[in-house]
This record gives C-alpha cells, structure tokens and sequence, in this order.
C-alpha cells in the first residue's frame, strides 16, 4: 500500500456553503474516513485567483499553496456547478494554473486518479459539465473516475450539516472517493 494517500480537492463556488462545496467536503471526508490526508481549495478560495497568465510568474499565495499540494497529491477531486452547460470559470481558471506543473517530473496529473462532481439546476447541463470537465481531465493527463457524479439540485440534497439527504447523491459522492482511493492503490476495508 505505500505510504498514507494525499487527496486535493478544487471546486465549488464563490457562496460559501454551497451545494457544489458541500459534495467536494463530503467526498474529501469520505477519502480521510479511508485512510487519506486531504486538502481543499474552495471557490472562496478560488475566486481570488487573477486570471491564469503564463508570462507572469508571480503566483498569489492561493496559487503556490494549491500547486504545493498538487505536487505531493497521489488523486485528485475537483467539482464544478453547471454554469450554462459547462465548467465555472473559477474552476477553469484554478486548473489552468496546472500548467505550471508542466516541467516537473510529473506533468499535470499525469498518472491521477481524479474524481470528477458536477452539480447544476437541471440535468442537461449537469451532464454536458460533466463531460467537459472529464474532458479537461484528460487534456490534463488524469485518469477520470468511472463514475463522475452529477447531481441535479432542483431538489434539496444535503441537510444542514453538509451530509447527504439523498441516497443516490451519497451513492454517487462515496463512489467517487471509493474509486479515487482505489486508484492510487490504497486497499479498501
């Protein structure tokens, strides 16, 4: 088994306790009740990020911290609402600093497991989300999850205190922590 496995978790949105947060919390939860060290950088968090410019190399303190963890990660999680079929910018823009893993040792995700969680008002651009983020994780090397999650929040889906109030919502959150956790050869149970 190695040593103990480092999960990142990247996602939600700029509202603090947001639904898609709270799957990224729960997920990453899951990954540290199997043994995982964990880190997580929230849309809070994000959305404090300039825009992505290579021909400045000056990075603000989000953007080492982030590329930091990234470094010492075995699997990754990232989680995106559906903004108008596809990824939020904020999350675009975090995974676009990727790019300055590109010279080391390990490009990008090269060889990561990473979860992939989508929530979104509607199925439609839960799914096309979806898409384009595993899509995003593969121009970025990774190895998507067999099961992305994508969760429809036209009705509610955790309660209060961040837990999962829908079965197939804690299935599919579990499941993406399960595979991720698997995947970068750590034995379950």
């Amino acid at each position: 088994m190695g040593e103990t496995p480092h999960i990142v978790g990247i996602g939600g949105t700029t509202r603090e306790g947001s639904s898609t947060e709270k799957a990224l919390r729960y997920s990453l939860a899951i990954c540290e009740k199997l043994g995982a060290t964990t880190a997580i950088f929230t849309g809070r968090d994000l959305s404090v990020l300039p825009m992505y410019a290579p021909e400045h190399p000056q990075r603000h303190d989000v953007a080492t911290a982030m590329i930091g963890e990234l470094r010492k990660a075995n699997g990754v999680i990232v989680a995106s609402p559906g903004y108008h079929g596809t990824i939020a910018g904020i999350v675009k823009n975090a995974l676009d600093y990727t790019e300055d893993l590109r010279e080391d040792d390990r490009v990008y995700f090269s060889g990561m497991p990473v979860g992939c969680i989508v929530t979104g008002l509607g199925w439609q651009g839960v799914v096309t989300t979806l898409e384009h983020l595993r899509a995003m994780v593969h121009a970025l090397r990774g190895w998507p999850t067999p099961l992305g999650a994508a969760l429809n929040t036209t009705t509610p889906l955790f309660d209060a205190s961040g837990e999962p109030s829908d079965e197939r919502a804690r299935f599919q959150l579990e499941t993406v922590a399960q595979e991720v956790m698997q995947f970068v050869g750590w034995k379950l149970g």
